[in-house]
Order: C-alpha cells, then structure tokens, then sequence
C-alpha cells in the first residue's frame, strides 16, 4: 500500500474515518503510574482502562512505560510521540481508539537507574506489570523467588543496576520506604494469587540483603491481586496495514485485539489511583474465585488448544475450534473435568463463561498462533492444568482429557512434532526438557515419570500419584499410536459410549 503518515501528536488531526481519540488534555496530564512490560497486552487492557478512567473522572494518570529487556517498543513509540492505536475485531466488524496514556517510555537495560527513581518517584502513586509468567523469577513448584536465577544473581550483586523485574521493584522500594512515600504495586499477570506472589518475591529480595525494608513493606507498599482478561494477539504487518487503512495513518505501535474485556481488582491500596471503575473494572473483597475460574477455564483450555493443536496442524486458534473434535473435546473438558473443581463468582456464573469463551475462541478476525500461546509451557502449565489435575486427583474426579494437553506438551517440549519436523520451542527450560525427552526414549510409562519428575513443573506430589502417571502414560501412548486430532476423537467417542 501507498506510504501513510506517520501517526503521531502533530498529525493526530488527521486521523480519519469512525476513530475515538483522546479525551483530555495529553500535555496537562501529570505522570501518576508507572508500567513494567509495555507489549501488546498492556495497550489493549490496562491502558485502555486508564484512559477511559481519565477521561470519566480526571486525575494525573498519565503513565511511564518501561520496557524491560528491548528497546523495540521505545522505538516504535518514540516518533509516535508515544501515540498508538487498538483495533477491537471480531465477525461483525471493528472499533477503533488512539490511545494517549503513555507519556514516556523507558528501557531498562540502558538506564535502570532510571526507571528506579521513576518508580521511586513521590508523585507516581501506581505501579503496574505485564512481565509474563516467567518475569517474576519464581520457582513454578514452591512460588518462592528462585535466588539460583541468573537475573536474581546478579541483581543481588549489582543492586544499583538490577536487570529484572523483581531488582528494580525492590530498588526503588526501598527508596520510597526510605522517604516514607506509599505506593501500589499492581500485578496484571496470569498467576493465581498473582499480588501475593509478587509481594512475596520482592521480599525476598529484599530480605537478602535489607531486612528493614522488607519488613516495612506492609506499611508503605500494597500488592492487590486482580484478574485480567483480553485475548490479544502478537500484532502483525496485515494488522499494521488494516490499521492505516482505517486512520489513514502509519502506526507502527498498533495492536488488535477482541471486543470483550475484563478487569477484577482486589480493592486494597496504598494511596490515590485512577478511577478504573468507571471504565468498568470490578473492585472486589476477593479476587481468587475469578482469576481460578480464568486460569483454568480460558487459559487451561488455550493452552489444551495449543498444543494439541499445533500438533494437529492449526496455526490459529480459531483454526483448532474449526475443528469438530478439537472444540468438542476442550468443551468437555470445560465443563467435566474443569469447572468441577472451581466455585463461581456470583458475578461470573460459569456456563454462561464457557459459552462465551467458545465464541472468543471462535472469533476469526483474532489470529491468535497456537505457537504463540505455547510459548514458556513450564511457566504456565502448573496454574492453567496442573493444580486442575491436583483438585481433580483429590476428589477422584475424572482427568483423562487434561491427561492428553498436558501428553500433547511433552510432544511438543520434544522440538518435533509427529510427522517428524522440527518445532521452535520458546521456553525457559527448553534444553532440560528436550534432554528429558531424548533420554526418556519411545516408553509411555518412562516418558511418563520422567517429565512428572520434573519438580519447577509438578511438584514432588504427581509423580507418587500411580492414577495419574498411569493415565498420562496412556495418554502419550495414544498420541503416538493415533497423533493429535486421533487422539482427541478417540477421546471424544470414550465419552460418548
């Protein structure tokens, strides 16, 4: 297509077609939040909240984004003059927003010291994070921080330069500590009791080198817990042309997204914060019942679809609900070995959830890669199906089809799939699980125990459990003998006899 103009404040004016654009004064808006993890998840949900609560209700909560690893999307913003677009798409059509939040972007590995006297910062009040599962450096077993982490090593060494997320947190903490100033710590990741489990690594951190200020945490720092929820895909170079075709401008820093969205945060803060609820988040006593049933009924069941079926040929996950077996099989899964073990929000009834899920998933204007959603499996696996086997295992409830996702990963954690081609596989533990793969060999049962002897992953508990090491052995023998899709139809008819 022909070049557009770059998207930014001066050609703002130009913007075309059906497009909201920001509501209040960009240049007038003070910094009151700083966010950890700029990517694709943060524009869609919570910068799209924090405008509308601006918008509604007013407040100095322009943000300080913060890039933690690259500077790609500095780069990206900075001649946006940190401007970008989100798309809503779904069958019947699109809705677009400019989004105008971010007043700045930071990149940590350049200047950390930066990004700590941002947070440190008397007038930031808020602080958020979408740094993924594996950002917090935890051990996926116990949740306690891993201090054997290189990143941890070398930030308890380098304290004024730390590298991870949990170094920085810890840093400016204790600044803020130091000068008596609260804040509110806000983890918008997909982690069950996810503000307890970043509270609990910051201090341990700080516990191992600064016994006072950790111990000062529960007066001047607050960790809510909240529940996040919005599918948004990896955007792409058709995304970034659907986009300008829209606006009639070039946006670099564009993302796409579904129409539902979902916010639940546990009502408990250290001082002033944007007005969320007038964008429609839900301020809760307890957040636990909602994040469970999320973990386990969406992103349990986009993990199943994932690998099964990306093993089965689907590279969308619209793809994998197209196909009969695969979207029977997750919907029983949902609803027989899932949803028994979850106890429903009276807000969030949970058959009229799956229901809707199954049109999310469905949505074929999202091109959500089964390979995306695989990535860092030895991270995401303990909360999305692994404590659902435990809950199960418990009650002797049935477990066969999380039995098949979780065989369907160990097929692919092996870096080949079933006709023998080569899977790039993402992962933090990539090469130790291919080397329990190679030295498990063909052997149902071997293969077996050799995974669930993989503490980060399940514990010391799963393997002493004979049901499900036979079960899953079962499992991983009918995926070899029948593949993916034979494998999930034969599974499909056991339940039908």
């Amino acid at each position: 297509m022909t070049a557009a103009a770059r998207l930014n404040d001066r050609t703002l004016k130009e913007v075309g077609g059906p497009v909201s654009l920001p509501q209040f004064d960009r240049r007038e808006t003070g910094i009151g939040q700083v966010h950890l993890g700029v990517g694709a998840f943060f524009k869609a949900h919570l910068a799209q909240y924090t405008q509308a609560a601006i918008e509604r209700a007013g407040g100095d909560w322009g943000v300080v984004g913060a890039s933690l690893r690259s500077p790609q999307a500095r780069d990206e913003l900075a001649p946006q003059d940190n401007l970008f677009t989100v798309m809503e798409k779904d069958g019947a059509g699109s809705k677009i927003t400019v989004n105008g939040v971010l007043k700045s972007m930071l990149v940590a590995p350049e200047n950390p010291e930066a990004l700590i006297a941002a947070i440190a910062d008397p007038n930031v009040k808020v602080v958020t994070a979408t740094i993924t599962e594996k950002g917090y450096c935890l051990d996926p077993a116990t949740s306690a921080l891993d201090f054997d982490h290189p990143d941890i090593k070398h930030d308890l060494e380098n304290r004024e330069s730390p590298r991870s997320a949990i170094g920085i947190l810890a840093a400016a903490i204790a600044k803020r500590i130091a000068a008596r100033t609260p804040v509110t710590v806000i983890s918008c990741d997909n982690l069950s009791n996810n503000g307890a489990r970043l509270k609990n690594a910051v201090c341990d951190f700080l516990l191992a080198g600064d016994r006072g200020s950790a111990a000062a945490i529960e007066e001047f720092v607050h960790f809510p817990a909240t529940m996040v929820d919005r599918i948004t895909p990896a955007t792409t170079d058709d995304d970034r042309d659907d986009v300008a075709r829209h606006i009639g401008l070039r946006d670099e820093a564009a993302v796409v997204t579904e129409p539902f969205t979902q916010w639940v945060i546990e009502n408990d803060f250290a001082g002033d914060r944007p007005k969320w609820e007038e964008a429609g988040a839900l301020l809760v006593s307890d957040v636990a019942p909602f994040e469970l049933a999320k973990l386990r009924l969406l992103n349990g069941a986009h993990s199943a679809l994932a690998y099964l079926g990306y093993l089965a040929g689907c590279e969308f996950v619209s793809d994998a609900m197209a196909n009969r077996d695969l979207s029977r099989f997750v919907r029983n899964m949902q609803h027989i070995e899932i949803a028994p073990t979850l106890t429903a929000p009276r807000e969030m009834p949970l058959a009229p959830y799956i229901d809707a899920l199954e049109l999310r998933f469905r949505n074929p204007a999202l091109k959500h890669r089964t390979w995306q959603i695989a990535m860092d499996g030895s991270q995401k696996l303990p909360q999305r199906l692994v404590d659902t086997v435990r809950a199960q295992l418990g009650c002797n409830g049935p477990i066969g089809r999380l039995a098949l996702a979780i065989a369907a990963w160990t097929q692919y954690v092996s870096g080949v799939d079933e006709n023998n081609r080569a899977i790039d596989v993402r992962d933090p533990l990539s090469a130790q699980l291919k080397a329990i793969s190679d030295e498990a060999g063909a052997d149902p049962d071997t293969r077996a125990r050799a995974f669930l002897s993989l503490h980060a992953v399940f514990g010391d508990d799963l393997i002493r459990s004979d049901r499900f090491c036979g079960t899953l052995a079962s499992a991983i023998a009918n995926l070899r003998n029948h593949g993916a899709a034979g494998a999930v139809r034969r599974a499909n008819e056991e339940e039908a006899q």
